[in-house]
C-alpha cells in the first residue's frame, strides 16, 4: 500500500527527477516507510513505500524487473500473488524479493496487458517499458485504489492523489464548474470527471497505453460488474448457502496475508461483525475499532446511531483488543481542514465520522479490516431497489431512478443555486450523465429482477465506488491500508449471478412510495422493504448471533440533521453567511440561505446539503 506519481513528456523532454520527488513529497502521508524516484528520457516515475508485505528494502520502488526492461511504480495489494509467483517460476521466471510488487511486475513482462486478469487484490500501477517507450497504467476492477491523471500542456501527468499536480510547474488545479454540478446533483461524481478542470479519475476495471507517438490514453476495459439473474437451472438454497459461506471465509483468510498486525472496523452491524468473526479465527485478540456518537441532543432515527453497545458486545464475543472514540458535535468542525485537504474533493456521504475512525485505528495498526461492499453485492439497500421496479422500460426506469438519485437537491432548486455561473453549466444534462453509467450494460429490462439488477449495477458502479474513493484517502491520510474482503474476485462473482430471491424477500409484494411521503405511512413502507442480504445473513448465523444477522440495516452516520439545528448552528452559519466565501463565487447566496432557513426551522432534513457546502467551502479555501 502505498502512494505513486510521475510524468510523461509528450514533446520528448527530458524529465526531472527534481520534479519527481517533489511529486512524491505531496503524497509522503501515503507511504512514510520510504521513497524513490527513477527517469528514463522524457519519463518519470515516483513512489512513496507503505511497507505490509515484504518489509525489506527488496520491496523499495520504483522496481525493474530482472531484466531491467520494465519498471514500475504500484500502489495496492494483491492477495493472489503467491499462486501467481508460482505460476511465473514455472514459467522461468526468477525473484528477487517476496513482494506482491515484483509479482505483478513479471507478470506483466510475461502476460503484457492480459495480466491484470489474473489479479484478486486492489491497485492502481505504471509500468514503463523502456524498450518501446510507452507507459501502461491499470486499475482494479472495483476502484479500491484511485488513481488520478491530467494532460497538461505536452505532459501527461498521473497520481494518486490529484493534489501532486500542483507540483508540476505552472500546474494549478481550479474549480470545474460542470463538475461542480454532477456533485451538486448527486453528492458524487459519477463517471471519470472530479472537481478540478482538466483532471480526471482513471475508471476503474480498466488499463490505458500511453506513448510518445500516440499521445493520447488508449483505454480498454477489461472488468465489469454483470449482475444477472440465472435463466437456467439453479442450485437448491442450501447449496447456494454453502458456496457463499466458504467463499466469504476464503475471502476473508485470503486478505490477511501481511507482515504487520491487522485490525478490524467492527460497528453492530452484520458486515464488519462477520469479517471480525472470520478474522479472529486466524487472529487471536485481534483488535477491533469502533466510532460512536454523543446523543444528547439527538433525536428520532439518530437515537439508534451509536453503535458502541452492540459493538462492545461482538468484541465480547470474539474476544478482541476493543479501542472505541465517541464524536461530539464540535468534533465535525475541529478536523474539516484536515479532512478537506486529504479528501480533495467532496465525495458520497458526510465522511468525517470515518476520519476519526481512520485516526482511531491507526494509532495501533497499519492494516485495518472494513465491511465496505457487503451491501452494494448482496443488495443491502432494498428501499432503494424496490422502487426500480415495474417500469414500462429502460428510458422510464432512467427516469425515476434518476430523480431518487438526486442526493442533494431537485433540478429546479439547482438551477436556482446555480445562478450566478448558469452561462457556463447550461448545457450540462445530469440525466445523461446518469444515463451514461449503463453505456457499458445491457438495457434488457423483462422482469422484476432486471430491473433490480439494473439498480445494483448502478450502485456498485457509483456509490460504492464513491465509498471506496473516500474510505482509501482517509485511511492512507493516517498512513494506513484499508482491506474490503467482501470485494474479493470469486465472492463478487458468486454474488452477481445469485437469485435475486436470495437477496430480497418481498419482491413479488413490492409496496412503491415517494420517500417524501410522510408519518406512519412512509412507516409502513420501510418495515415492507427493510429485508435485503437474506442468504447471506443466513449463511453469517454460523459467525454472529441471529440478533444481529436479522438486525436492520443502519448506516455509518452522525446525527447531524440535530447538530445542524443545534448544538453546531453557531458554525455553520458562521461558514455558510459569509458573503466574502469562495463558494459564492459559483452559488447564490440567498438560496443557500433559504435552504438553511428550512433545516433550522425542521420543514426539510437538508443536512446532506449543509455537509456538502461546509466541505466545498474549506476544499475551495485550499486552492
Amino acid at each position: 500500500m502505498c502512494g505513486v506519481a510521475g510524468y510523461l513528456n509528450l514533446n520528448g523532454e527530458p524529465a526531472s527527477e527534481i520534479i519527481v520527488k517533489k511529486m512524491t513529497d505531496k503524497i509522503s502521508h501515503r507511504g512514510p516507510d520510504g521513497e524513490g524516484q527513477y527517469v528514463d528520457g522524457s519519463v518519470g516515475l515516483g513512489h512513496r513505500r507503505l511497507a505490509i508485505i515484504d518489509l525489506s528494502e527488496a520491496g523499495k520502488q520504483p522496481m525493474l524487473s530482472r531484466d531491467s526492461r520494465f519498471v514500475i511504480s504500484y500502489n495496492g495489494e494483491v492477495y493472489n500473488y503467491k499462486e501467481i509467483r508460482l505460476q511465473l517460476e514455472a514459467l522461468g521466471r526468477k525473484f528477487r524479493s517476496n513482494t506482491d510488487t515484483e509479482v505483478i511486475l513479471e507478470a506483466y513482462a510475461e502476460w503484457g496487458e492480459e495480466c491484470v486478469l489474473k489479479f484478486n487484490g486492489m491497485f492502481a500501477f505504471a509500468v514503463w517499458d523502456k524498450k518501446e517507450k510507452k507507459l501502461f497504467l491499470a486499475r482494479d476492477r472495483y476502484g479500491i485504489k484511485p488513481l488520478y491523471y491530467a494532460f497538461y500542456k505536452n505532459t501527461f501527468l498521473f497520481s494518486s492523489e490529484n493534489k501532486v499536480f500542483n507540483e508540476y510547474p505552472g500546474f494549478e488545479r481550479s474549480i470545474d464548474k460542470k463538475g461542480l454540478l454532477e456533485y451538486m446533483t448527486f453528492q458524487n461524481f459519477l463517471g471519470d470527471k472530479t472537481l478540478y478542470s482538466g483532471i480526471s479519475m482513471f475508471p476503474a476495471g480498466h488499463f490505458a497505453i500511453i506513448s510518445r507517438e500516440n499521445n493520447k490514453l488508449e483505454f480498454k476495459q477489461y472488468w465489469d460488474f454483470h449482475f444477472t439473474e440465472p435463466r437456467e437451472v439453479q442450485l437448491s438454497e442450501n447449496e447456494y448457502r454453502e458456496e457463499l459461506d466458504f467463499l466469504v471465509r476464503q475471502a476473508v483468510n485470503r486478505q490477511l496475508v501481511s507482515d504487520v498486525e491487522i485490525g478490524s472496523y467492527l460497528s453492530g452491524g452484520m458486515d464488519s461483525g462477520s469479517i471480525t468473526a472470520l478474522a479472529s479465527h486466524q487472529l487471536p485478540y485481534i483488535k477491533t475499532f469502533t466510532v460512536g456518537f454523543d446523543l444528547n441532543s439527538a433525536s428520532g432515527l439518530e437515537l439508534a446511531y451509536d453503535e458502541r453497545a452492540k459493538a462492545e458486545h461482538m468484541s465480547y464475543l470474539f474476544k478482541t483488543e476493543h479501542y472505541e472514540m465517541v464524536l461530539k458535535s464540535g468534533d465535525m468542525e475541529r478536523c474539516l481542514t484536515s479532512l478537506s485537504y486529504s479528501l480533495e474533493e467532496p465525495r458520497v456521504g458526510q465522511s468525517y465520522p470515518n476520519y476519526y475512525a481512520a485516526k482511531l485505528a491507526s494509532k495501533f495498526t497499519k492494516v485495518v479490516l472494513s465491511g465496505a461492499g457487503g451491501d452494494e453485492i448482496f443488495a443491502g439497500y432494498p428501499w432503494r431497489y424496490y422502487r426500480s421496479v415495474g417500469h414500462k422500460n429502460f428510458e422510464a426506469y432512467i427516469d425515476e431512478y434518476y430523480l431518487y438519485w438526486q442526493r442533494l437537491l431537485p433540478n429546479a432548486v439547482l438551477k436556482e443555486l446555480f445562478a450566478p455561473i448558469q452561462q457556463d453549466t447550461k448545457d450540462v444534462w445530469t440525466r445523461d450523465i446518469f444515463r451514461d453509467v449503463y453505456k457499458t450494460h445491457s438495457n434488457r429490462l423483462e422482469t422484476a429482477e432486471d430491473f433490480i439488477n439494473h439498480s445494483l449495477y448502478f450502485e456498485a458502479k457509483t456509490f460504492l465506488h464513491g465509498l471506496l474513493v473516500v474510505e482509501d484517502k482517509l485511511s492512507m491520510a493516517h498512513s494506513m491500508e484499508t482491506r474490503v474482503p467482501f470485494l474479493d474476485n470469486d465472492l463478487v462473482s458468486f454474488a452477481m449471478k445469485l437469485p435475486i430471491k436470495y437477496k430480497l424477500s418481498n419482491l413479488n409484494e413490492v409496496k412503491r412510495l415517494n420517500e417524501n411521503v410522510i408519518g406512519n405511512k412512509k412507516n409502513e413502507y420501510f418495515k415492507k422493504t427493510r429485508d435485503g442480504k437474506m442468504l447471506f445473513r443466513k449463511a453469517m448465523e454460523k459467525y454472529i448471533p441471529v440478533t444481529v444477522t436479522n438486525r436492520e440495516k443502519q448506516g455509518f452516520s452522525a446525527p447531524d440533521a440535530s447538530w445542524f439545528r443545534g448544538e453546531s448552528i453557531d458554525y455553520v452559519e458562521k461558514v455558510l453567511l459569509d458573503k466574502n466565501s469562495k463558494i459564492y463565487d459559483y452559488f447564490d447566496y440567498k438560496v443557500v440561505k433559504k435552504l438553511l432557513k428550512e433545516h433550522s426551522e425542521g420543514k426539510v432534513n437538508r443536512r446532506l446539503v449543509i455537509w456538502s457546502l461546509i466541505n466545498l467551502h474549506h476544499t475551495i479555501k485550499l486552492l
